[in-house]
């Protein structure tokens, strides 16, 4: 049963649409117009500087914590797509599963095996071939026996 969703997340997600949209690039150009055009008529004062410097300090301020919230829920929900199709896939290692949670020290020692497996397939001269990391040794070095036996 799908939970329905609180009321932040519920703001948040109607806030991350309509601050994306067309329409809110269009009201914040005009907004700076408006302000822009106001400014012989104040005549260009402190005041008239610090209500577009605040408006926009707010606004962004605000922005940066919407916009990481859509970002972590996309990451989230993209992470967790990959994590299907590895689940899936027969030939896919499961290793690769939930590796956003790795440290950056490990996912340096993860990225080594696939400069590893890349350089086994430039060996092969077949680059549409695939092995999972657990299989590249073993299958690089079966094709080597083979092909020099021949």
């Amino acid at each position: 049963m799908k939970k329905k969703p609180n009321f932040f997340e519920r703001f948040s997600n109607w806030a991350t649409t309509a601050t994306g949209s067309s329409a809110a690039f269009i009201i914040a150009a005009l907004t700076i117009l408006v302000w822009a055009v106001t400014g012989p008529v104040f005549q260009y004062s402190e005041t008239w500087q610090l209500i577009i410097n605040t408006g926009t300090t707010i606004v962004t301020f605000l922005m940066v914590f919407l916009i990481q919230k859509a970002q972590n829920k996309d990451s989230k929900a993209v992470h967790l797509k990959l994590n299907e199709l590895l689940a899936s896939h027969e030939g896919t290692s499961n290793r690769m599963v939930n590796i956003e949670d790795l440290t950056e020290e490990e996912l340096d020692h993860l990225y080594k095996f696939y400069i590893r497996l890349s350089e086994l397939a430039q060996k092969e001269n077949d680059l549409t071939q695939t092995h999972s990391i657990d299989a590249a040794e073993a299958n690089n070095q079966q094709k080597t026996k083979r092909y020099h036996k021949k």
